[in-house]
């Protein structure tokens, strides 16, 4: 049997689950020249009454546990919260996290896995709980961390940021430099959009000279902070100890740094990544440049508005770009994949190589919740039927078969939904 290794949920591409067959070329392995990338959005996306189109979905049960992990209301945020609340950074990120693995979860249900993830500023902490490198709780609690230590820094330390339209990285540069104030690159987005920020006065006066030197526009952004600047060093140091006790776990999926635009899959790597952010620029062009170099054809922006899918376009030249916000995307999501497999939109048919050996098994979740393994079977274990292999929330998961533990496909931690495929043996 052949298991692909799973994002968020963990899913397999199992041929004998028809809910999960409709997205097989989409796995992570490359299917008829496509390759897959989920892209995930960061602060300014969020927008009032994101939530309304997910209120009736499956996939909204994660916003419960939101809730209770982060001690927040987040359904009412995401229900009812005006444009002024949202734009608090303690709301903004929470919400667009959120938003963006509901999406992700709707996605997964029905077998989408991607090659590679990458987000943009906040959506760094998306994609990382997206590959399995953070459970959904340390996520949910490093997310809320950090917008505290931002907002508290912004508060401290005022600043702002504007966008660079129609004129070079270089130029950009030259204008902050020019300035001779405390102002920098912030955000290399796409050729011709770059974000500065700093002090009123520097942004000020580095627009002054971005226009001098050719830009066709330059707009402020309503942000409460010099977000990727020296002057989120406070943020960087509360950070610290919140990043440190996660302790992010190795990926079987790589995630692109904003920090230097290169794929990562080793958890001891994140620590002084996702530290270095803070004070960094993101490099978001050089995050797409180098999903292009790796293969990547086509790029799904999961989450609330639409901004990195036009960011891609003017980035990369021949990549297959979606923007995945609502229920009714998903489904333009799951035709778009197959027509990039060349596979007709009503199509189920499963691609070679996907055969199930009658002498293996898969164990399900018998409940939605978090799985905790019992930490005395290990893989290569001969089982016995109804051995217990961990719990669910307060369920029991026991073996309904015997045979050889090959491998869990579930980790320590993670959200599971019921019937996920938790663990797969090999029956005698």
């Amino acid at each position: 049997m052949q298991i692909f290794p799973g994002t968020f949920r963990k899913i397999r591409v199992l041929p004998y689950y028809p809910s999960v067959s409709i997205g097989l070329a989409a796995r992570r392995s490359i299917v008829r020249g496509i390759m897959l990338a989920f892209t995930f959005p960061g602060q300014g996306s969020q927008r009032p009454g994101m939530g309304r189109p997910w209120a009736a979905h499956d996939s909204w049960e994660l916003v419960d546990e939101a809730s209770e992990i982060a001690g927040r209301d987040v359904a009412r945020l995401l229900l009812d919260a005006d444009a002024d609340e949202l734009k608090d950074t303690r709301n903004a990120q929470l919400t667009t996290f959120v938003s963006s693995l509901i999406v992700l979860d709707a996605a997964e249900r029905l077998g989408l896995e991607a090659s590679v993830c990458a987000g943009h500023s906040l959506g760094e902490y998306t994609a990382l709980t997206a590959t399995g490198a953070l459970s959904f709780h340390d996520g949910v609690r490093l997310v809320c961390a950090r917008a505290d230590a931002m907002h508290q820094a912004g508060t401290e330390n005022p600043g702002t940021m504007a966008a660079v339209l129609g004129l070079d990285d270089d130029a950009v540069e030259v204008a902050c430099r020019r300035a001779d104030s405390e102002v920098w690159v912030a955000n290399f987005n796409a050729p011709g959009q770059v974000v500065i920020a700093g002090s009123p006065s520097g942004v000020a006066a580095a627009s002054a000279i971005a226009k001098e030197l050719g830009a066709k526009k330059v707009m402020p952004l309503p942000v409460s902070g010099a977000f990727h600047t020296p002057y989120m060093a406070a943020a960087r140091n509360a950070l610290r100890e919140a990043i440190a006790a996660a302790v992010p776990r190795d990926s079987d999926v790589p995630v692109i740094s904003n920090v230097d635009g290169q794929p990562h899959k080793h958890g001891s790597e994140w620590a002084s990544l996702l530290s270095a952010q803070l004070v960094s620029p993101v490099r978001w062009k050089h995050c797409l440049l180098a999903m292009e170099d790796m293969g990547v054809t086509d790029y799904a922006e999961l989450g609330p508005g639409g901004v990195l899918t036009g960011m891609a376009k003017r980035t990369v030249k021949d990549g297959r770009t979606i923007s995945v916000a609502t229920p009714e995307d998903i489904d333009k999501l799951v035709d778009w994949v197959k027509a990039g497999a060349g596979l007709a939109p009503t199509s189920t048919r499963a691609f070679e190589g996907e055969h199930l050996f009658a002498a293996e098994r898969v164990v399900v979740s018998p409940a939605a919740g978090v799985f905790t393994p019992t930490g005395d079977v290990a893989e290569g274990s001969q089982i016995s039927v109804g051995t217990l292999l961990g719990h669910v929330s307060q369920a029991e998961v026991r073996s309904p078969f015997a045979g050889l533990l090959q491998s869990y496909i579930a980790v320590d931690g993670e959200r599971v939904t019921l019937r996920q495929p938790i663990a797969w043996l090999r029956t005698s």
